[in-house]
């Protein structure tokens, strides 16, 4: 099992993607939104529903190849714990998105856009660095992942996978990166 929490700094779009990436470059693997307030991803089942009825077997592993994705539902973290364990031990990849820069099951990656003077922020640690239309130099230490193709952004928020995509392939160094 591995598993990874997504933080974006300031960007809505880049939260929603970051984690879609990291989680579709693994392979077989589980997305979970922690945000109460996150988007829906168009999941048939939510992290709220799973809490409130009990997660079936089928739910608590994969059934096939590919990425599943469960949207939070309005619930909170901490009174999803028992659910999210059980999930942590049937996949073999979760990735975790959530609104705060902060860790709850597994280590935090912070995802930063790279941009201009005054909007630019520095971590102060590793992390990945979303590149933008703006020519800056990385401000930290981190592994830069290209902007994305228009059509890479389509295909990701309608539900499917490019067949080629220089930002995905990008993501794969994220799991080989010691994240504490």
């Amino acid at each position: 099992m591995a598993a990874l929490t997504v933080w974006t700094h300031g960007d809505g779009l880049l939260s929603v993607l970051a984690p879609i990436g990291l989680a579709a470059v693994a392979g077989t693997s589980l997305l979970v939104d922690l945000d109460p307030a996150g988007p829906s991803f168009g999941s048939a089942t939510s992290l709220a529903e799973l809490v409130r009825e009990g997660p079936r077997r089928d739910e608590l592993r994969p059934v096939g190849a590919g990425t599943a994705v469960l949207a939070n539902g309005g619930i909170e973290p901490g009174d999803a714990e028992p659910v999210v364990q059980a999930l942590l031990k049937g996949w073999p990849f979760v990735v975790f998105r959530t609104p705060v820069a902060a860790a709850r099951f597994a280590p935090l990656v912070p995802v930063y856009p790279m941009l201009p003077g005054l909007l630019a922020e520095s971590p102060g640690r590793f992390c990945v660095y979303q590149r933008s239309g703006f020519a800056v130099e990385q401000p930290g230490a981190g592994i830069v992942v290209p902007r994305p193709a228009s059509a890479t952004v389509r295909r990701l928020l309608g539900g499917s996978l490019p067949a080629r995509s220089r930002w995905l392939r990008a993501w794969q160094r994220v799991w080989e990166h010691p994240w504490r």
